[in-house]
């Protein structure tokens, strides 16, 4: 029974040193890794198809049968519904008082008008019922080729987006899923949002997943540099002051801040060049340790926002 409570608090200790975690004193810690870091620029978009086809009948009249549904992919060609046009709706009406071989004579004698696809595709909206009347002006359906993002880049990061730029696309609805696609078009005018002015930038997926729906909101990542087997650690566990980069390290219970040297970064990751070495263990720092840390090294004058006051 000894051996067994002496492991238990081992193995828990390991665990937390391992994965990082809050530990003994409470302050939660990382450890400098080896990885890949990806720095891109990320902007806000809304899936929507890249052309919206509204299909309206030829002729008004009333529609006999309706041969899709939302989500069904169809062929250019394709017979989507058949209608009957008011001529015939009113000659089939008067001939079923005389009997089912009257009705069957003027449905052989007077064909009714198919609906078909104009384009490859498939349909997004369903706004017809077998027995509803419709106008020449009425949609019926409304079908897409595929759906792209429409994604809102600030002009200050236009410099930054190519067309045929890689991007990574993430719904807000399904934050676990990653959607690699490329850039199709940049606009020539601009949009003024918020008092922000931006550029609609389209993004095409490289496929487009069963669950995404035209309206879902996106964010979109354009790819800038990448690196591979660098040393890296949480944004988080960095701070930066002015041009300055600290990471803080804790030794026989005393906080201190190391100033390192970064590189790549993006939302989550930041690439050390010097100052840490391989498995070193850091402090996440809130901004009572900064300030406190930045102080007593650098004297009461120093700004943790701008560095040494004047």
């Amino acid at each position: 029974m000894k051996k067994i409570r002496l492991v238990i608090p081992l193995l828990l200790l390991l665990l937390l040193s391992s994965c990082g975690g809050k530990v003994n004193n409470g302050l939660e810690k990382a450890r400098v890794t080896y990885g890949n870091i990806l720095a891109g620029i990320p902007a806000t978009g809304v899936i929507e198809p890249y052309n919206r086809l509204e299909i309206k009948p030829p002729v008004a009249g009333r529609v006999e049968s309706v041969l899709v549904s939302e989500g069904n992919i169809v062929k250019k060609g394709q017979i989507l519904a058949w209608m009957s046009s008011s001529d015939r709706a009113a000659l089939l009406d008067a001939a079923r008082s005389q009997g089912s071989a009257e009705v069957k004579y003027w449905e052989d004698v007077y064909r009714p008008t198919p609906i078909m696809a104009p384009v490859d595709g498939f349909i997004i909206l369903r706004n017809v019922e077998p027995g509803q009347s419709f106008a020449v002006s009425d949609a019926m359906l409304v079908m897409a080729d595929h759906l792209i993002v429409k994604a809102q880049v600030d002009e200050t990061d236009l410099a930054s987006i190519r067309l045929s730029q890689r991007t990574d696309i993430i719904l807000d609805a399904y934050q676990d899923k990653v959607i690699p696609g490329r850039v199709d078009h940049i606009a020539y005018e601009s949009q003024v949002l918020n008092n922000v002015t931006i550029y609609e930038v389209d993004v095409i997926p490289s496929y487009v997943p069963s669950f995404m729906r035209s309206g879902m909101s996106a964010t979109v990542n354009f790819y800038q540099s990448e690196k591979r087997g660098v040393l890296v650690l949480p944004s988080k566990a960095v701070k930066k002051v002015g041009t300055l980069s600290y990471a803080f390290v804790e030794r026989d219970g005393k906080i201190s801040a190391v100033l390192i040297k970064t590189g790549l970064e993006n939302n989550t990751s930041i690439e050390i060049i010097s100052g840490l070495s391989l498995e070193a263990e850091v402090v996440i720092p809130t901004a009572k340790i900064i300030s406190s840390t930045l102080s007593d090294q650098h004297g009461p004058r120093f700004n943790i926002f701008g560095g040494q006051r004047r």
